[in-house]
């Protein structure tokens, strides 16, 4: 997926909707009380900071937008704390939507990418929310969904610096 990121010339969007996304080593270490300053000096975050880094310094913008549920998940409780660590500070730009919010914006299945509104990357993860796989798409159909889904969620969802989950 790091050549779509290079071939992107404007925008990058990515949605997600899911409360969970894994047992991932910052979740595993959060939960047993590793405070997120220090989770941060771990090297497994530094990859991404700078690849979207690298890109957002060439012109391109990274947009995030979450839907979730609330009362949030222990999972979102700590990828909102960790937010201003993961993809602030690489210069993305994330917004939060709770759920109840969405409910009569028509969505896809599944979690995406899109790259200059002309690539949909298709994000698939089991119950537990581990990655099962990828799909790309180029079906002006798809793009279409996903482009209005993401602009409707992102106008309506909350800045980082002011959502505060319940």
């Amino acid at each position: 997926m790091t050549e779509l990121f290079a071939q992107t010339q404007h925008s990058v969007t990515h949605l997600e909707m899911r409360d969970t996304y894994g047992q991932t080593r910052g979740f595993k270490a959060w939960q047993t009380g590793v405070p997120l300053e220090e989770i941060a000096q771990f090297d497994f975050w530094k990859p991404w900071n700078d690849l979207v880094h690298g890109h957002v310094q060439r012109g391109v913008s990274f947009r995030r937008a979450r839907v979730v549920s609330e009362p949030v998940s222990d999972f979102i409780r700590y990828e909102n704390l960790a937010t201003p660590f993961t993809n602030l500070s690489a210069g993305e730009e994330v917004r939060w939507l709770p759920r109840r919010q969405a409910r009569d914006i028509a969505m896809p299945g599944c979690d995406f990418w899109q790259f200059d509104d002309h690539t949909v990357c298709w994000v698939f993860q089991s119950g537990d929310g581990e990655p099962t796989g990828y799909e790309l798409s180029e079906d002006p159909e798809e793009i279409g969904l996903c482009s209005t889904a993401f602009e409707a969620v992102w106008k309506r969802a909350i800045d980082h610096e002011q959502y505060r989950p319940a």
